[in-house]
């Protein structure tokens, strides 16, 4: 990754990410930092999550996925099928919280090395920057550059299909090379809401846009996205 961009996500981030605005149209009601501080929730075979996933700039439901802890080991699998019982590629962490491979994009990507998947420290106030590369399924001998700051903006009570969630709000603003040398600056942004006691997020939206190398203009945008927890156990 070369300076121009490594400068461009230092400088970046700080605005949207500090100002803790969500992405779209999802709401919490703020609350104090608990005391103590929760627990996560550790992973059990059988564990599963539900979501539903949005436009957000027109509140159609796009589908359903269910997500499952399939086995535990040095790789934490949890397989995922969509609402008509379809397999869906799986998402592989190790340690819990780190992520390996994950489906959160359109393409899946792994990441080497790992990332948290949400913030270690969970506090109101903290951030962190990651630097990785990743690789795309079926890929794995290219790889890119992947700068990502993650900063936390409170607690707060949420509402979702599944119920309410006392869950930590935090923010993350990426900046990746892309495998289309065609696209530059290209740049994703996710409002995540991370519920501890159930050991994943309960809510989530996301966006992205790009630019075309030579080309002067305003960005291209990419889709924007939300999540809903509809159930768990």
């Amino acid at each position: 990754m070369n300076l121009s961009r490594r400068t461009f996500i230092t400088s970046a981030a700080l605005a949207p990410v500090a100002c803790g605005v969500p992405l779209g149209y999802e709401r919490g009601t703020p609350v104090a930092q608990p005391k103590p501080t929760p627990n996560v929730r550790p992973p059990q075979v059988g564990q599963e999550w539900t979501y539903v996933k949005r436009d957000v700039f027109d509140g159609k439901i796009l589908g359903t996925v269910t997500e499952k802890v399939a086995s535990l080991g040095s790789a934490i699998v949890i397989e995922r099928m969509d609402e008509g019982g379809g397999r869906l590629a799986s998402e592989i962490q190790g340690p819990w919280g780190t992520v390996q491979t994950t489906t959160a994009w359109p393409r899946v990507i792994s990441f080497n090395p790992p990332i948290p998947l949400w913030p270690q420290e969970l506090s109101s106030h903290s951030s962190k920057q990651l630097n990785t590369k990743y690789s795309l399924a079926g890929y794995s001998d290219n790889s890119y550059g992947w700068q990502e700051y993650m900063g936390s903006h409170g607690w707060e009570q949420i509402t979702v299909p599944a119920g309410t969630f006392l869950a930590l709000r935090y923010q993350n603003l990426i900046n990746y090379e892309s495998e289309d040398d065609n696209k530059a600056d290209c740049i994703r942004k996710e409002t995540i809401w991370f519920a501890p006691s159930i050991g994943r997020w309960v809510a989530r939206e996301s966006s992205g846009s790009y630019m075309i190398q030579g080309q002067l203009g305003v960005a291209i945008l990419e889709g924007s996205y939300q999540w809903q927890l509809t159930s768990y156990k």
